[in-house]
């Protein structure tokens, strides 16, 4: 068995789990993942971070978003170009969105295109080191290499449920290991 499809076991095992989670439970997860993160990520004023909306079964971060957002941060949301690259839009107060592929939606072409400091990643399992396994496309392990290539080194925040935690996730060379997850139970450094 390769690596790949151990990954692609976990992934499936923890997003079955997390799938069985209530609508009203991922409401309260998603509230507590915002009471947690609201004050516990520390930046500065103007500091770009991307967060993201939710699809499928994932944690809302939209309450999360609005506390980083009052304490002052820049917020920007991930959107796929090319079925495989990941650029980064501004997200401002009242900007219409518009479908932008996968099921999610941000905004349109007119948005300033940023390079966040922080990210919030969506994920499908995690351990204990920060490893993650994301959704098997690599959006996320493409755009952070970028973001490296040009001089950035972005903080990178892991959003899950506790439920989608596993005792070890297999790594290979392109991996990035998280610096933070953050989930109902509370903000976890690495």
């Amino acid at each position: 068995m390769t690596i790949k499809d151990i990954k692609a076991g976990l992934r499936n095992e923890r997003l079955a789990v997390r799938d069985l989670l209530s609508a009203e439970r991922r409401i309260e997860f998603s509230l507590a993942i915002a009471d947690h993160g609201g004050d516990a990520i520390t930046f500065d004023p103007g500091t770009v971070i991307s967060g993201f909306l939710p699809i499928r079964s994932e944690a809302d971060i939209r309450p999360l978003m609005a506390r980083l957002r009052a304490r002052g941060a820049r917020l920007c949301l991930p959107i796929v170009q090319d079925r495989a690259t990941i650029i980064f839009r501004e997200l401002l107060p009242g900007a219409e969105l518009i479908d932008t592929g996968f099921g999610t939606r941000g905004p349109g072409p007119e948005a300033a295109v940023l390079d966040p400091e922080i990210l919030l990643v969506p994920l499908s399992a995690f351990d204990s080191r920060g490893d993650r396994i994301g959704y098997g496309a690599g959006h996320y392990d493409r755009a952070i290499a970028r973001l490296v290539q040009k001089g950035r080194e972005p903080r990178l925040i892991g959003i899950a449920f506790d439920c989608q935690e596993v005792a070890e996730v297999p790594t290979e060379p392109h991996d990035v290991r998280l610096q933070a997850i953050l989930t109902e139970s509370g903000l976890r450094q690495f």
